[in-house]
């Protein structure tokens, strides 16, 4: 296969990105040492640099998020409700040109940008509903005569560090939960991809967010992640990216003494029964599976197929994969743009050639394509076997491995196999049986007979060395929150 159409747009239609602190822009000061440029990853060509904050920087962004928490936190929920609609309205007036930004930093599809600003655009709505939502109950206590007034009140200044997968919504998703239970934020998105959650950040300010309530530093993400988190001003820290790089966050914030919400790597199992729709389940997993050419946490990677249906689930499987149109995602019509970073797509396919010599068969891609840019053949393997490389490492990219077993003991035995637990899938036709798998399944998030599995209202959790904590959903906001319990006698 080889790549469908050239990019053409010239690299001034990149911004330059810009550290956002105390409200206004600033370039960073922190020079070049270590600083990588963003590139276009349908051309390998660099179309802008990031910015580097310095120490000073850094601290200002805390300062001022410090600064402005009494009186956002303050602030009726109404008024913060009505921030977060304004800038939804803001950015929603503005996703084809958001969304252009984002392909070229990133690589997805024009198509799969705009989805992900919209997601946004929803996100903050759903919010803005929740923000003005009851944050106490009362107990009666144990006190004759007396109550117990249990409080959910904002933490504080809260830190948020996001990858490049997702580079707007992710933060968003953080970042709506925040600011609906009266938290300021500084936010640290990835170095690859620094403008495209600064289009939020100005939909925010656009919107009437006060000064310091958001503040966006770039730059070293080992220093400045160790400076967000040690600082005293910072409450929690929640950090999305992968397991290795949680686990220092995790040290990090547990030697400060701060809140650490952590959604990490995993490696999805999906369990599909002989029972089940076989062209419909394998075109439903396949479009789950290409979606942002793989590079997604909760990308279904292990597919574990009744024996029955596994080469009919192939077939149609690597017909979806084979008919797609892979290209640059700025043209028309494309529906898998490249990897988004070069050493990604070299630690994928390293991945698949061990996979490959373990005695597993490429059944369609298996291969860097032609040209120019970072993309991968939509590609299948069978028979991998369960020590190969493929079974036991995330390959985060546009890679499934499609194995067939025999009973649901065997595929729950594999399912649960690995350390991670982050999302998995059941397919099966059957109600009863599809649910009992699922509740089997060592997963914080699952899905049976669907791959939509992230929602504005619900959380995405993780277990095992997928991380703790939860981001989304009611449980979203109170990863923000601390508890306070009031006891309360009255005078007599």
């Amino acid at each position: 296969m080889a790549i469908d159409a050239a990019s053409t747009l010239p690299a001034t239609g990149y911004p330059e990105p810009t550290l956002f602190i105390d409200g206004d822009q600033e370039s960073g000061d922190g020079g070049s040492e270590g600083i990588v440029d963003v590139v276009d990853p349908a051309t390998g060509r660099a179309i802008g640099r990031p910015p580097a904050a310095d120490t000073r920087q850094v601290r200002a962004a805390i300062e001022a998020a410090s600064r402005s928490f009494p009186g956002w936190s303050a602030a009726p929920p109404a008024e913060r409700a009505d921030v977060l609609r304004r800038a939804a309205d803001v950015l929603a007036g503005r996703a084809d040109a958001d969304a252009l930004v984002m392909t070229l930093e990133q690589g997805k599809t024009l198509a799969e940008s705009r989805a992900e600003m919209m997601s946004i655009v929803d996100l903050f709505r759903w919010y803005a509903d929740r923000a003005s939502g009851p944050t106490a109950r009362v107990e009666p206590g144990s006190v004759a005569g007396g109550e117990v007034s249990v409080q959910h009140l904002p933490i504080g200044a809260v830190a948020i560090l996001t990858p490049w997968n997702f580079p707007a919504s992710l933060a968003a998703r953080k970042l709506a939960a925040a600011f609906a239970v009266g938290c300021t934020a500084v936010v640290k998105p990835a170095p690859e991809t620094p403008a495209s959650f600064l289009a939020v950040a100005q939909a925010l300010k656009d919107a009437g967010l006060p000064d310091g309530v958001l503040n966006v530093v770039n730059g070293d993400p080992v220093r400045i992640s160790r400076e967000l988190i040690e600082a005293p001003q910072i409450r929690a820290v929640s950090f999305t990216g992968s397991t290795p790089v949680g686990r220092e966050i995790g040290r990090l914030a547990a030697g400060a003494l701060t809140r650490a919400t952590l959604e990490l790597g995993g490696h999805a199992p999906v369990i599909v029964t002989a029972d089940v729709d076989v062209p419909a389940a394998a075109r439903s997993l396949a479009t789950t599976k290409y979606r942002n050419a793989g590079q997604v946490c909760i990308s279904p990677t292990r597919f574990l197929v009744e024996q029955s249906i596994h080469d009919e689930f192939v077939h149609h499987f690597v017909e979806y994969a084979t008919g797609l149109r892979v290209g640059p995602g700025i043209d028309d019509g494309m529906q898998m743009g490249p990897m988004a970073v070069e050493r990604r797509r070299r630690g994928l396919l390293d991945l698949l050639d061990r996979t490959v010599d373990a005695g597993a068969t490429v059944q369609c891609g298996g291969a860097a394509l032609d040209g120019p840019g970072w993309f991968v053949a939509p590609t299948v393997v069978t028979g991998a076997s369960v020590t190969s490389a493929a079974m036991n490492e995330e390959p985060f990219g546009p890679l499934a491995v499609i194995n067939p077993y025999a009973t649901d003991d065997e595929a729950i035995a594999e399912a649960n196999r690995l350390p991670v637990g982050l999302a998995a899938y059941v397919f099966s036709g059957s109600a009863a049986r599809g649910d009992a798998l699922a509740a089997r399944v060592e997963a914080g998030t699952v899905g049976v007979n669907t791959g939509v599995i992230v929602h504005r209202d619900s959380p995405l959790s993780g277990i095992k060395d997928s991380g703790y904590g939860s981001d989304g959903g009611l449980e979203g906001m109170h990863e923000f929150q601390h508890v306070k319990a009031v006891s309360t006698v009255p005078v007599r």
